[in-house]
């Protein structure tokens, strides 16, 4: 699943520009990891709530897209348990549920100790055109 991290990180430029870096793609689940920088706090010196959805949102990305059909994000939700201000955060997706049009992933974003940070859940509708 190379082609697919080459893809997502020559192709997905905001992600690349806040340092998000795509470290596994693999059928149905995928992983992404953020080195937490200054750039990345809110007004009060947490990583910002944006900053964590965008690196949880690659990961689903990747994930449901990783069987080669495209896939579009219809509804996604994430609820933080932790702030963190400092570190390596780590989000992990994995497939819950996958239908011919509809298909449901779980991601968690963890800290460099393995706390949870953050719950993503995402849905995306599958289209009938391939991907990559």
């Amino acid at each position: 699943m190379e082609h697919i991290k080459k893809y997502i990180q020559e192709h997905d430029r905001f992600a690349r520009e806040v340092g998000i870096e795509l470290i596994e793609a693999a059928d149905g689940k995928a992983r992404a990891e953020l080195k937490v920088e200054p750039r990345h706090y809110n007004s009060k010196g947490m990583v910002h709530g944006g900053a964590l959805f965008t690196l949880a949102d690659l990961a689903f990305a990747a994930a449901c897209n990783s069987r080669g059909q495209l896939a579009v994000a219809v509804n996604a939700t994430i609820a933080f348990a932790k702030a963190v201000s400092s570190g390596k955060l780590v989000a992990e997706a994995r497939e819950l549920a996958f239908h011919p049009k509809l298909a449901t992933y779980l991601v968690t974003i963890a800290d460099e100790n393995g706390d949870p940070v953050a719950v993503f859940q995402g849905t995306a509708y599958r289209k009938k055109e391939a991907w990559v």
